[in-house]
């Protein structure tokens, strides 16, 4: 049964511009998850607005934003800065760690394609801040010199059949020194389009985060 929610428009101030973003807290949640969408998308992709709200009827709080502006987003550049990525990802994870309503919940990242490699060098560069990350057909070799810097339990899924970028996963799976899991989603392609492939990504992602998002530890807030 889905849990009282409540959802709110939000506009976080970073490198002189505002990042507009979606902001859904459930009752009673222990944590959040930031979601760091890839190239080419934006905070209404409806991916991951299906794994966000999954994990919102999980009990889980959600926070999907743009990190690039429209302008920006034409850009085949800045699309592919992970640099710029990141930064805009910090800054969103420090506000939301400064506001009262969500200052002493956990956090975990959402990362899909490149904003998974945006995802992983932030919580290497913010350590215990962020609790758990959680990568979807990631592109982790845009990250590759943060891997070992990585804290947080990470969670690396990719489609099966998603040739390339299984193998990519495969090798920073061999550089992440934090907890990790690599699950191969069978049957599945890059965008996991096939029937009950996204909700099996939804499903593990959940899990992941109930795990590390509601245990006690020295871990962050």
């Amino acid at each position: 049964m889905a849990r009282e929610r409540t959802e709110q428009l939000i506009h976080i101030p970073v490198d002189a511009i505002r990042l507009e973003g979606m902001l859904g807290i459930p009752a009673g949640t222990a944590g959040v998850v930031l979601f760091a969408h890839g190239s080419g998308s934006s905070r209404l992709s409806p991916r991951n607005n299906f794994v966000a709200r999954l994990l919102r009827d999980a009990g889980l709080g959600t926070l999907l934003m743009d990190l690039l502006t429209r302008e920006e987003d034409t850009t085949y550049e800045t699309r592919f800065d992970i640099d710029l990525l990141t930064r805009r990802l910090e800054a969103a994870t420090k506000w939301l760690a400064s506001q009262t309503e969500t200052q002493d919940l956990k956090l975990g990242y959402f990362g899909a394609s490149t904003g998974a490699a945006a995802a992983l060098q932030a919580a290497a560069a913010l350590g215990p801040m962020i609790n758990a990350v959680v990568s979807r057909g990631g592109r982790p070799d845009l990250a590759w010199s943060a891997l070992g810097l990585v804290e947080a339990p990470t969670l690396l899924i990719v489609g099966e059949i998603d040739f390339s970028v299984v193998e990519l996963n495969q090798r920073a799976y061999k550089e992440l020194k934090a907890e990790k899991q690599l699950v191969l989603v069978p049957g599945a392609t890059h965008l996991f389009e096939e029937p009950g492939a996204l909700e099996e990504v939804a499903h593990l992602a959940s899990e992941w985060f109930n795990r590390y998002l509601r245990a006690k530890s020295s871990r962050g807030p």
